[in-house]
């Protein structure tokens, strides 16, 4: 039998759980490659389609748009890729509220994205100057294969 301290407790841990985090905003030099879960404010300060296809022959296919949108804050910039919808909302000049981004890699460097568990909001004018000439896009990162090279190392110790 549980006492009445217990089931206090549990009651208060299941409303814990049920109860929303206070989103952690992170700047965008804190981005990092394979990193996902970021809140972040960020102004667009430019965008470029690079992908539109038209409708297909059936209606129920739907249009399919790519844009890349240069975005920052006051500790950098890196490309976000808008994709359909999001398009509309990555207009230069709007400061935009991104919940639950990812850092996908593309070509070996850095891409901002907002997929169907993430949102995009756009909010009123941020009061903060970009830092544009730290953009985390143009760092090119390399795919090192941690395990084989501790391998190597241990065998040339032999």
């Amino acid at each position: 039998m549980a006492t009445v301290q217990q089931q206090q407790q549990e009651q208060e841990q299941q409303i814990k759980s049920t109860e929303k985090r206070k989103p952690v905003f992170v700047k965008v030099d804190h981005l990092k490659p394979g990193t996902k879960g970021h809140t972040l404010i960020a102004k667009v300060l430019s965008s470029n389609m690079v992908l539109q296809k038209g409708r297909a022959a059936s209606q129920h296919l739907r249009q399919t748009r790519i844009a890349e949108c240069l975005i920052g804050d006051e500790t950098g910039t890196v490309l976000f890729t808008a994709r359909n919808d999001q398009v509309e909302l990555m207009k230069p000049g709007n400061t935009v509220i991104l919940r639950n981004a990812k850092i996908d890699m593309f070509k070996g460097s850095m891409r901002l994205a907002v997929d169907k568990w993430g949102r995009i909001e756009v909010t009123e004018p941020a009061n903060f100057v970009v830092k544009e000439d730290n953009n985390l896009s143009l760092v090119e990162y390399e795919l090192v294969n941690v395990v084989d090279e501790v391998e190597a190392g241990m065998n040339t110790n032999d």
